[in-house]
């Protein structure tokens, strides 16, 4: 035994068999934890990639619920728009529905685009809608207008409307003797004005018409009394004067016999001064009345 290890020959041998050894166990161990460091990425990689999938999910969740939530924004912001719009064009309509005088409302291209109650009544038209000016106005000429034109030079009141349409122009007010299609006749004042947009331009012309016929019979009176009235003055001081004469001759008179015929048309005229008075005075509180 102590010769063979003292033979170089094995004792090269043995050295390489047990460092052959060495390297066997050390590349068995190097395996199995590159085996195990394999296996423990293999489990990082397993848990992790569904929570890196699962990311984008709940971020394209996240998304539609805003949009949802916006879209819910929008729509109820719309329905409140047209709430308030609805209400805004009630009240203009119950306010137009309910204005004595009458509004006519012409677009761009010179047609009605609205008519209140009141302007179908005056003008005697069931629905003037898309009705040009010539066709509900039909030559009524305006008896008073801006300086614009010649003293007499006549002037239609579709003219008047016209320019402020097309010309321009600005606000008009005019007085006519309007002629329904029933052939009435209606005194009428007009105030065409031009209806802007906000920035700037022409969305049409708005005209108020007044029926003048309750003011004109109410001036017609009123003249008509002023005249009864100057006719009354007229007629005291003549009264008056009549009983002067008729008093001076009594104190003059010398006749017994006449004194009593002046006394009796002194009597007569008074009589009747007095009816005229009371009749006047009883038209006018009847007049008042009314």
């Amino acid at each position: 035994m102590v010769r063979l290890f003292s033979n170089p020959i094995l004792l090269r041998a043995g050295l390489v068999l047990s460092m052959a050894a060495c390297a066997f166990m050390f590349a068995i161990w190097l395996i199995r934890h590159l085996r195990k460091s394999i296996a423990e990425e293999a489990d990082m990689g397993s848990e992790t990639a569904p929570s890196l999938n699962a990311l984008p999910l709940h971020l394209y969740n996240t998304v539609i619920q805003q949009l949802k939530q916006q879209k819910h924004e929008l729509q109820v912001q719309n329905l409140t728009e047209q709430r308030r719009s609805r209400t805004s064009e009630n009240f203009s309509q119950t306010v137009l529905s309910n204005l004595s005088s009458g509004v006519l409302v012409f677009g761009p291209n010179g047609l009605v685009k609205q008519a209140n109650p009141a302007a179908k009544r005056i003008l005697g038209f069931h629905s003037p809608s898309s009705m040009s000016s010539e066709e509900i106005f039909r030559g009524t000429l305006v008896s008073s207008s801006e300086p614009t034109l010649p003293a007499g030079f006549p002037v239609k009141l579709s003219d008047e409307i016209h320019a402020v349409l097309r010309e321009d122009s600005k606000c008009r007010e005019v007085e006519a003797d309007y002629v329904t299609p029933a052939g009435d006749k209606v005194p009428i004042s007009v105030t065409v004005s031009p209806v802007p947009s906000i920035d700037g331009s022409l969305l049409g012309v708005a005209c108020l018409i007044t029926d003048r016929s309750e003011f004109e019979q109410i001036r017609h009176q009123q003249q008509l009394q002023g005249e009864i009235s100057a006719e009354m003055a007229l007629d005291l001081r003549t009264s008056l004067a009549t009983i002067a004469g008729y008093a001076q001759q009594l104190a003059r008179n010398t006749d017994p016999a006449l004194a009593p015929q002046l006394a009796a048309d002194i009597a007569g005229e008074a009589s009747r001064l007095d009816r005229h008075i009371g009749g006047f005075l009883a038209a006018k509180h009847a007049a008042v009345g009314k």
